[in-house]
C-alpha cells in the first residue's frame, strides 16, 4: 500500500486541501479515500470491474469532476 499524499480538489468557493490514501472499502482492494483537512469533505473512489473510476461513498452534495480530479492526482503518484 503506498503512502498517503496531500492533494487538492477544486470546490465551487475554491480549493479544497486534504489527503487521499489507499484504503481497502468492502470489496473494492484499490479504493482510495479523501479526506478535506477542514473535515468539510470526504470521498471514496475505485474503479469498476471495467476500470471506470466511480465514487462509493462519502458526503453530498459532491462534484462529479472530484473523481477525475483524484484519479489524475492518484495516477501522477505511480509515474
Amino acid at each position: 500500500m503506498e503512502p498517503q499524499f496531500s492533494a487538492t480538489l477544486t470546490g465551487t468557493e475554491g480549493p479544497v486541501n486534504g489527503i487521499i490514501k489507499h484504503i481497502t472499502y468492502g470489496s473494492f482492494k484499490r479504493a482510495y479515500q479523501f479526506d478535506a483537512i477542514d473535515d468539510t469533505l470526504h470521498l471514496v473512489i475505485a474503479p469498476d470491474e471495467n476500470g471506470n473510476w466511480q465514487k462509493i461513498a462519502g458526503t453530498e452534495p459532491y462534484l462529479f469532476s472530484w473523481v477525475d480530479e483524484m484519479v489524475e492526482q492518484i495516477l501522477k503518484l505511480h509515474d
